[in-house]
């Protein structure tokens, strides 16, 4: 019997031993070329992209990994990645090689490698040709992404267009989008590149809003830097923030695409890893249901608690890929669910995440805003996560968000999971003031001309502004916006201006007021927006006066955000970018970083850096 009971201790002990478990591995990733650390570096699992990190400042990083021999993949745009098996270490260092060499060998290889492989198959083919009725050709891989057509705003004459209106936009979409682009080595679509998106990915130092308004208003006007005959005006706007211990109850519905297109591993695994991500942000007074959907749509959990952590997770774990996409019907009954739990005063919001590959039912993006719109009108906000490549419909996200009083994020790692649910939890799920519009009206007897940079798919009527019915821009907590004007300033008559002429007006005269020459204001910045439960907007004025400064003395966020801008300009090829370089942006962007503690401008300057290296080839 002892014999017995150590032959079952021992057994015991061996099966403890080799269970599967999990270890800490750390180290630290810097640049081969100087040995500087290298911060914002991704470092994940090969094959297992829900499991990673990114190096902090110092470019160190701290990743619990399953038992085994795991392989780390460190990929940095700018720098060639490495893969390194993990056996039993635990602290792994990585050089990383600057990719400008690299890239020429790796373009020159794969010339040769394309030559070599054309004669080797004509070569076979030649060798089978008497035994086959017809040569084999390997299956096309089609691209079927949409993007809506962006047709660049223009210069106008302020004497004859003084107003401008238009939707603020908080979506950073466009920015991870391209950047998914760039990490692959591939210039982005001209129509993916939305300037203003670009622009607003990065958080500015503006003012905390006082008393009751929900958002405070900032402007500065400098040089312009890809043409310094004009000036750049700023502006920014900065939402309240709110403590999440203050921020009032969400009813939440998970709005989750499963059908056969989502089985890639940066869609539906990715999915669910950000999703957790979200589960842990949940409060006990929060509750979310789930929703998915593929051939058809079904509710997969009743709305739960957000103490229930663990009852989510199973829900998210069980989920698998498979069938066609019906997302209007799956639309449709999220936000029914959301009316069911609808809680008074609280956040009542539908996340839908996809590819936004629509195939069974209303579809078409003009079925798809009629939808929305009509859902939109009983309180209930959206928020759209997109995911994938390939077939990604980013078209028909930005519509979703724009018309579902909402915002739109796209997921292309888990990091940026991390930023838009974790770090700007309440920014990207708490609206504080919704149909936000911007008014600026020029004063002729100051601006020549002027043109608003990027903002093209938010442009209003003027007639829009005072009309309450017309939709616009949702603002969250802590979120910030920011606009650029380009000016030329009157009295600057130049035969290179920009400029598209317009006929006299035949029955009426347009004349400046003599008082504008006097005045000592650039223009007035109006806004409207409306409480986040109330239909009807409150109006804030305040005239900006025309104080340039140099751009040498502009603020850091200044600097930086024209940087992004004219990085735009040049992916979209602008007619307005004037001789503006990478390299003129890349310096204007490092001398511009700040503190960065985030490591996302740095992250840009690598960015834009790996563009002048695939321009130049």
């Amino acid at each position: 019997m002892k014999t017995y009971f150590f032959l079952l201790l021992a057994f015991c002990i061996m099966a403890v031993s080799f269970k599967t478990g999990s270890h800490i591995v750390t180290g630290k990733v810097t640049s081969a070329a100087d040995g500087s650390p290298l911060p914002g570096v991704n470092v994940t699992v090969k094959g297992q992209p829900s499991i990673g990190t990114v190096t902090n400042q110092e470019g160190t990083y701290r990743l619990s990994l399953p038992d085994g021999n795991q392989t780390l993949v460190f990929s940095f745009i700018g720098f060639v990645a490495q893969e390194i098996k993990t056996g039993s270490r635990t602290v792994i260092n990585v050089a990383l090689a600057p990719a400008e060499q690299s890239l020429a060998e790796i373009v020159r290889t794969e010339h040769d490698q394309s030559v070599q492989g054309n004669r080797s198959r004509q070569a076979f083919t030649q060798s089978i040709a008497p035994a086959l009725p017809y040569a084999p050709e390997a299956p096309i891989q089609y691209n079927t992404e949409e993007y809506e057509a962006i047709h660049e705003n223009i210069f106008l004459e302020a004497t004859k267009n003084a107003l401008s209106t238009f939707s603020i936009d908080v979506d950073a979409a466009s920015y991870s989008n391209i950047r998914r682009f760039i990490n692959q080595g591939q210039m982005p679509p001209k129509d993916a590149v939305r300037i203003e998106e670009l622009v607003n990915y990065f958080h500015y130092d503006y003012p905390q809003p006082q008393e009751e308004v929900p958002f405070s208003m900032h402007t500065e006007l400098s040089s312009c830097p890809w043409n310094t005959d004009h000036q750049l005006l700023k502006i920014g706007l900065k939402g309240k923030e709110i403590p999440t211990a203050d921020l009032p109850p969400s009813n939440l519905v998970f709005l989750i695409d499963v059908s056969g297109s989502m089985q890639d591993p940066n869609k539906l695994p990715l999915l669910k890893s950000s999703f957790r991500l979200l589960t842990n942000q949940l409060r006990a007074e929060d509750r979310v249901a789930m929703v998915v959907y593929a051939g058809a749509s079904g509710e997969v959990l009743p709305s739960t608690p957000g103490s229930e952590k663990e009852k989510i997770m199973q829900a998210l774990d069980q989920l698998e890929a498979g069938g066609s996409t019906a997302g209007g019907e799956g639309i449709a009954l999220a936000y029914q669910i959301a009316r069911q739990n609808f809680q008074e005063g609280g956040n009542n919001r539908v996340i839908l995440a996809t590819d936004g590959d629509f195939n069974v039912g209303p579809s078409s993006n003009a079925a798809m805003e009629r939808l929305i719109e009509e859902k939109r009108e009983h309180g209930i906000f959206l928020t759209v996560l997109g995911f994938g490549t390939g077939n990604y419909k980013d078209s028909k996200m930005e519509l979703l968000a724009d018309k579902g009083n909402g915002n739109y994020a796209y997921i292309d790692n888990i990091e940026e999971a991390k930023k838009v649910i974790v770090q700007e939890f309440g920014g990207t799920l708490f609206t504080i003031a919704k149909d936000v519009k911007i008014q600026v009206e020029f004063n002729p007897a100051k601006v020549k001309a002027y043109r608003l940079v990027g903002y093209e798919n938010r442009a209003l009527k003027n007639e829009d502004f005072h009309n309450d019915r017309k939709d616009a821009g949702e603002l969250g907590s802590g979120h910030t916006v920011t606009a650029l004007y380009e000016i030329i300033p009157a009295g600057k008559d130049s035969p290179e201006d920009p400029l598209h002429p317009v006929d006299e007006l035949k029955y009426q005269q347009q004349e400046i007021n003599p008082q504008a020459y006097q005045s000592q204001e650039l223009m007035t910045l109006k806004l409207r927006y409306k409480q986040p439960d109330s239909n009807t907007s409150q109006l804030i004025t305040q005239a900006v006066l025309d104080q340039a400064i140099a751009l040498a003395q502009a603020s850091d966020d200044f600097r930086f955000a024209a940087a992004v801008a004219g990085f735009g300009m040049l992916l979209r090829d602008s007619e307005f970018k004037g001789d503006l370089t990478y390299d003129d942006v890349v310096a204007m962007a490092k001398a511009a970083r700040g503190e960065d503690e985030e490591g996302y401008r740095l992250e840009f300057i690598r960015m834009v850096e790996s563009c002048n290296l695939m321009a130049s080839k």
